[in-house]
């Protein structure tokens, strides 16, 4: 049971509205986003991070990002964040072979250089403490540029809030992402957890 009920979709007009954008990216309006809107500046807020650090304005694609997305929930934990970004990832593009093989980026044939450098970044980011350090630094720089980089770390940080605010809330599962975490997690020992 959640610590706090998610209100209805249509609870605020202007939430309603901002939140149209995860119809694309999940299919559905997300309950961490209908329990924001308890404080709706909060959820506007959020959703306009989260436009903002999604958009593409370089050669970090929409699959990449949503792939970052989960292998920072993975390392923070969060089973809610780990289904939604896996269905984003699935949604947006990712090949089966990244989806199915995620975890083995390092050396998997699925995943080029900048994307193994960015998913390594992603990982150390992620962590507590965090573990980037020059070699990272150094290897994330030799595939992306500054604008690049900004946007990696964009994903991190948006995932290191909504990792907490899932964990913490033990906001309730939706059937979409419990359907592509089956599909794609299971293998990796994922469980709906708390988010019942």
């Amino acid at each position: 049971m959640p610590l706090v009920t998610p209100l209805a979709p249509d609870a605020d007009d202007e939430v309603r509205e901002l939140a149209q954008f995860f119809n694309e990216t999940l299919g559905f309006c997300p309950n961490s986003v209908l329990t924001m809107q308890r404080r709706p500046a909060i959820a506007k807020a959020f959703i306009s991070l989260n436009v903002a650090v999604m958009e593409n304005q370089g050669r970090v694609t929409s699959a990449l990002k949503r792939l970052i997305g989960y292998v920072c929930s993975h390392v923070a934990g969060c089973r809610y964040c780990q289904a939604h970004t896996i269905r984003a990832a699935e949604r947006y593009g990712a090949e089966t072979e990244q989806l199915q093989n995620v975890w083995e980026f390092r050396t998997h044939p699925a995943f080029n250089e900048a994307e193994r450098a960015a998913l390594e970044f992603a990982v150390a980011a992620a962590g507590v403490p965090n573990a980037v350090d020059t070699d990272i630094q150094a290897r994330l720089r030799d595939h992306w540029d500054d604008g690049e980089i900004v946007e990696i770390l964009g994903v991190v940080a948006l995932f290191g809030y909504l990792n907490r605010w899932n964990d913490s809330m033990a906001t309730t599962l939706e059937e979409g992402a419990q359907a592509s975490a089956q599909q794609w997690l299971t293998d990796l020992g994922w469980q709906r957890g708390k988010h019942q």
